[in-house]
């Protein structure tokens, strides 16, 4: 088996992010972004040059990020939070849940470096698990974006969006499979390629794969439809519960462990909806290590060939 390789543009989401911000910054004096000594490497350093009063840097101390987030949103700003995830997600998470969730304050937390493509910085700072805590937190809204365009547009819909937010990309550069004309809101998936026989969920870079396991499927004859799910909660059920009693059999698949990921809130839905047979690509129950971004991801089965292999599997149990 041979995959399709598509040769998409490779970008930066947080250039994309950074970008965005500065335009939000231009229209509306109430975006205020808070950071934890990474505001360069993540880029709100950008934001900070253009409204050197709207950025607050507070060094290494993200519980304090978040509690000093959750002040200015409080007295009617519209904050963004941002640091690497492991340390803005899994280092803070009670107070994410006391301070900003419970109050349903609009902070917007947008962390860049998670999953696997971390890389070289190995397992404590590879998160994957913030997509599970943070969908279990009630009031909270989780966004996946595939790649730069829709990470800006994330950054957009988030400040519009009433309660908190919790946005994840990351360090490094994912292919371009969107548009900046493509439509975007808080809530919707997005179907990137129709098909009858099996249906390709994906998040995050993971969304690329699946586009390149459509073409290798097509090629043997089988029918892949390829939806982009960039809002993890609220999850867009219906769209899910359609594909799976028109294709009958779905394959899901995240940079980030399977457990309690994309893959168990998609699980849920269409459980509850029409129950097909399902597979689910991502990290198993297990730590990374130090590594290449992309060699990582292939050592840890975040591939193409493995969203083959599940259609396959699925398939065959739904009797094709």
């Amino acid at each position: 088996m041979t995959s399709a390789k598509i040769p998409w543009k490779m970008e930066s989401q947080r250039s994309y992010f950074a970008k965005a911000l500065i335009e939000l910054g231009e229209r509306n004096p109430n975006i205020v972004v808070v950071g934890a000594d990474t505001t360069e490497s993540i880029k709100t350093l950008e934001f900070g040059k253009k409204f050197p009063d709207r950025l607050f840097n507070v060094g290494i101390s993200e519980q304090n990020m978040i509690s000093i987030a959750a002040g200015l949103a409080a007295a009617g700003k519209v904050v963004f939070a941002s640091t690497y995830a492991v340390f803005g997600v899994a280092h803070t998470y009670n107070v994410i849940r006391q301070n900003i969730a419970y109050t349903k304050l609009p902070v917007k937390l947008f962390c860049s470096h998670a999953g696997i493509t971390v890389g070289q910085d190995g397992a404590t700072h590879q998160l994957n698990e913030d997509i599970a805590l943070m969908r279990g937190v009630p009031n909270m809204t989780v966004l996946v974006p595939a790649d730069g365009p829709q990470t800006a547009k994330c950054v957009h819909a988030a400040a519009e969006w009433p309660g908190p937010v919790y946005c994840r990309f990351s360090r490094a550069n994912f292919p371009t499979v969107t548009s900046v004309e493509d439509p975007f809101s808080i809530g919707p998936a997005y179907v990137m390629r129709d098909g009858s026989d099996v249906t390709l969920a994906a998040c995050g870079v993971m969304v690329s794969r699946c586009l390149e396991a459509a073409a290798t499927l097509e090629g043997d004859g089988i029918s892949a439809r390829v939806i982009n799910v960039p809002t993890v909660k609220p999850l867009d059920g219906g769209s899910l519960a359609k594909a799976a009693r028109e294709t009958g059999a779905i394959v899901t698949a995240e940079e980030h462990t399977v457990v309690h990921g994309l893959g168990g809130a998609i699980a849920s839905a269409v459980a509850q909806a029409h129950p097909v047979p399902m597979e689910f690509v991502g990290v198993q129950d297990v730590f990374g290590e130090s590594g290449d971004a992309f060699e990582l991801m292939e050592k840890y089965g975040l591939t193409t060939a493995k969203i083959v292999e599940g259609a396959r599997r699925a398939m065959k149990r739904r009797g094709r």
